[in-house]
């Protein structure tokens, strides 16, 4: 005699229930499982006795998560479907949840669709403000969910949205967040708001935030690069309808096909005349963009992709020396501020031998981004090419223009080459030995990471020496300059 177990659609319904009909040990066959809500007990049959016998329910974690998240793929036999697997695991059979078994294939699969099914809804739920009311969420949004994924995707978005009420509603229920506590509600007939997808003109948008995005949706479509097909493999058709943009792709890809590929690129290759398609390299296909106007914007080589944050110089506004030295390191990267490190320590005691306090001179790098590789967990110094070193000069010739100083203390090798503008000068003969350029002194110094990586003791104080005679050089040219102006 088959018995009927009656429960919600709940994981937690049915696991209560599952674990009774097991401690009785009552067979699937004989189980009728339904989603109908009734009144009553989850069970219809009489109170039986348990078998006391009866082995108790001890499942692993695997199994159980495996359990919970197929529960939500809606499927008319799911709850039968999950009994039969726990049944036959609590006989003993635990290949059943092996993707080999056919059982636990099915499990793999359901557990596999709802997981995809999640992280949809996270991508594509599209919340709309609305007027805000008394007691109302001040965000709605309406998805058609494959499965029963509801809960779990609310709990992300309650996570998210911190104390920001909302209601994410769905064909078959509802989700209200209040700032503090989540409520599940019925479902609604329709999405939570009149107006439809393809209603959503420039003019018929209230919502100043989806009216910015699909603004910023247009200005970054690039009608020369559009794959329809990989467009339309990304995202299933099934959520264009709900998507804001989705009232607007159709009108760009068709743009696309009537000829807006040819101005897609650059308008200088929209000018010119030839075939409907022109093959052209990649760095000419770059469109012709404004310099930068601050250092944090600068984008003209690829050292700011990895980098914190661009490093300018310190110090006065206008100062008789200025001290270039490589790059940021590990901590100037942190802090942007030059020579705060290891080094940093280093210059600055050698500035105490030399007699020259640290803010009366100006100190910058040739090169604004750190450039590093990584070594476990630790960022370690890479040596900036000659294109990286080229790319940054315009904001040390700004420096130089804006600071105006008599004497630069070339600190390396990179910073020798970025003065001087010659990618071959070397070090070694031009130390000790100060030489004019563009009508200021440059004097040459090791950098001050040399005296820290020098192999020896002896090879350590010589470079110091070398840093600190030549900050004293600075000084002497200053003091020279100064005589020729006063005869």
């Amino acid at each position: 005699m088959n018995q009927v177990v009656r429960l919600a659609q709940s994981f937690d319904e049915w696991r209560t229930a599952a674990r009774e009909l097991i401690a009785r040990g009552v067979a699937p066959a004989d189980v009728q499982w339904q989603s109908l809500p009734g009144d009553g007990d989850l069970f219809s049959i009489a109170p039986e006795a348990t078998d006391a016998s009866a082995p108790p329910l001890r499942l692993p974690r695997s199994l159980v998560e495996l359990l919970e998240s197929a529960a939500c793929f809606n499927v008319a036999d799911r709850w039968a479907f999950l009994y039969q697997v726990l049944w036959r695991w609590q006989q003993g059979q635990h290949d059943v949840i092996s993707p080999a078994d056919a059982d636990g294939a099915r499990l793999h699969g359901m557990a596999k669709a709802v997981r995809r099914e999640e992280h949809d809804m996270h991508a594509y739920v599209r919340f709309r403000e609305r007027q805000q009311e008394q007691g109302a969420p001040r965000f709605v949004a309406w998805f058609e969910p494959a499965h029963e994924v509801l809960p779990q995707v609310a709990r992300h978005f309650a996570r998210r949205m911190g104390p920001i009420s909302w209601m994410i509603a769905t064909p078959t229920a509802t989700m209200l967040w209040d700032g503090t506590t989540l409520q599940a509600g019925p479902a609604l007939m329709r999405g939570p708001t009149e107006r439809g997808p393809a209603e959503r003109g420039p003019a018929d948008i209230d919502d100043a935030g989806e009216a910015l995005w699909l603004t910023y949706y247009r200005s970054i479509f690039n009608p020369a690069r559009l794959n329809a097909d990989l467009l339309r493999s990304h995202i299933p058709s099934r959520f264009w309808k709900n998507l804001p943009e989705g009232a607007i792709v159709p009108a760009m890809v068709s743009g696309a096909a009537n000829g807006e590929r040819r101005t897609g690129q650059t308008a200088t290759v929209g000018q010119r005349s030839g075939a409907a398609m022109i093959p052209i390299s990649a760095e000419r296909a770059q469109p012709v963009r404004e310099a930068s106007t601050t250092l944090d914007q600068c984008r003209r080589c690829e050292l700011w992709k990895s980098a914190t944050q661009a490093v300018p110089g310190v110090g006065p506004q206008q100062a008789s020396i200025m001290l270039v030295g490589e790059q940021p390191g590990d901590q100037e990267d942190l802090a942007g501020l030059p020579f705060v490190g290891p080094a940093g320590a280093v210059l600055e005691r050698a500035m105490q031998d030399a007699g020259i306090a640290r803010d009366s001179i100006y100190v910058t790098n040739a090169v604004k981004h750190f450039k590093w590789e990584p070594r476990g967990k630790r960022r370690l110094h890479k040596t900036p090419a000659q294109r990286e070193i080229a790319a940054c000069h315009d904001w040390l010739e700004q420096e130089l223009h804006n600071v105006k100083p008599q004497v630069i203390v070339a600190l390396g090798s990179t910073a020798l080459k970025s003065i001087l503008q010659d990618g071959a000068a070397t070090m070694t003969p031009l130390i000790g030995t100060p030489v004019q350029h563009d009508g200021r002194w440059v004097v040459t110094v090791y950098h001050p990471s040399y005296v820290l990586r020098a192999p020896d003791e002896e090879n350590k104080r010589q470079a110091y020496r070398v840093i600190v005679e030549g900050l004293r050089q600075a000084l002497r040219l200053i003091v020279g300059v100064a005589s020729v102006i006063d005869a």
